[in-house]
């Protein structure tokens, strides 16, 4: 086995499940039938300036001086307007597919070249997120974004953003994490958004990389935002692990190959949430006042599985005697204290350095909710939702193989 680290092929474990690259793009727009041209475009409304301190030059947050309502719960969903960010990502694409089969009107906001190293074009994402109205734009650009919005002339009734830094690169991270997301809040907020629902990750408990901070930033933006008095809520969603991120090794292991682990592969452990029953939750923070201004955790059905247990699992259902290949966690680490003498030489190295940093992060460190009181990772303390299982999920690989849930950079052996 060969474990190398590198830009193109950060080092991550099982888990860093809400990237998305964003490069700058030209902005145009395409307007779906939902568009009323009769209807008039929202009012003039007076703007004022919060320039808040930020790694990165900061742009001016926008806020309304008058109240937005958030009365849009009690209309039916065919009268709401809901604005997705990310909606191409890996998780935005199963939101933006929930959210219309429950009937609210979504306008997904997406790059003119979408996926994986930009490999969609505008036809193909039409047709991933049929059913919405698609405003291609550039949310690193709020003055874009601000245009191809007002075009639309419709008013936003709530927000959710499932943007995140595809590589977690330091820059990357600030620049999507932060204020990209950032964007989609001001943009909203302009247009009368009185919630977001924000996708964030449930590492951020325990902030050792950049992209943890980044999130954390706009999580306290996002709490301070609800105390203004506007009636403004939020509702910040934290998953675990993603059944993707865990289904990298199964033609490997089905070719015969050992199912590869860190340590005895008891280090750490994780509650797995599918992307449908992740999406599900996330449409039910639209309209649920119980999850207004919440951090929500939350994993998959059944029992926390560590990768020894996941790997027991996969041999079970191929009917094959269990063959583990055992890394020791010393490996990253030197590859790590490496890379960060070479980045104090070399400064292009830094990102690489913050890959493996990721890499050790998501080999040792549970995706469950931290005790604040013992400091431990607790399994009995994350809760769960949906149906999809893990298992189903091997199941299904095994017989159809990876088909639409590659990993693309996301992936470690």
């Amino acid at each position: 086995m060969l474990l190398s680290i590198s830009s193109s092929n950060p080092l991550l474990l099982h888990s860093h499940p809400h990237l998305s690259s964003l490069p700058h793009f030209p902005s145009s727009l395409l307007i779906s039938p939902l568009i009323n041209p009769s209807k008039p475009k929202p009012s003039t409304i007076k703007l004022s300036i919060d320039a808040s301190s930020s790694p990165i030059p900061p742009s001016p947050v926008l806020k309304p001086t008058t109240t937005p309502s958030p009365s849009f719960r009690t209309k039916p969903p065919k009268d709401i307007n809901i604005l997705v960010t990310g909606s191409t990502g890996y998780i935005g694409k199963f939101v933006v597919r929930e959210l219309c089969r429950r009937g609210f009107n979504v306008i997904a906001v997406a790059r003119e070249r979408s996926g994986i190293r930009g490999r969609n074009d505008k036809d193909q994402t039409l047709q991933q997120l049929a059913g919405s109205t698609v405003c291609f734009s550039d949310v690193t650009d709020l003055d874009a974004l601000h245009r191809s919005l007002d075009s639309l002339g419709l008013p936003i009734d709530a927000v959710v953003c499932c943007l995140a830094s595809r590589t977690g690169g330091i820059k990357d991270s600030w620049k999507i994490d932060y204020s990209a997301t950032r964007n989609s809040l001001v943009a909203g907020r302009r247009l009368g958004a009185s919630h977001l629902v924000l996708l964030s990750a449930i590492c951020v408990q325990k902030p050792l990389l950049e992209f943890q901070r980044a999130k954390l930033k706009f999580e306290a933006k996002l709490e301070k935002e609800a105390a203004d008095g506007t009636g403004f809520t939020y509702s910040i969603v934290r998953p675990t692990a993603f059944f993707k991120s865990l289904g990298g090794q199964v033609e490997t292991v089905k070719g015969g190959k050992p199912y590869v682990m860190f340590g005895d592969g008891r280090l750490c452990a994780c509650k797995p949430i599918s992307e449908e029953d992740l999406a599900s939750f996330i449409a039910d923070c639209v309209m649920d006042e119980d999850k207004a201004c919440k951090i929500l955790p939350i994993g998959g059905p059944g029992k926390a599985l560590t990768p020894l247990e996941q790997g027991e699992m996969l041999f079970r259902l191929l009917g094959q005697e269990p063959k583990f290949l055992k890394v020791p966690i010393g490996v990253m680490d030197f590859a790590i204290g490496v890379l960060d003498f070479l980045s104090k030489i070399f400064p292009s190295l830094e990102d690489a350095a913050e890959f493996g940093r990721i890499g050790r992060y998501y080999a040792a460190e549970s995706m469950l909710v931290l005790d604040p009181e013992t400091g431990e990772y607790s399994a009995d303390k994350t809760p769960s939702y949906g149906e999809d299982t893990l298992e189903d999920f091997f199941a299904r690989v095994i017989r159809e193989g990876m088909a639409g849930q590659e990993l693309g950079e996301q992936t470690i052996f």
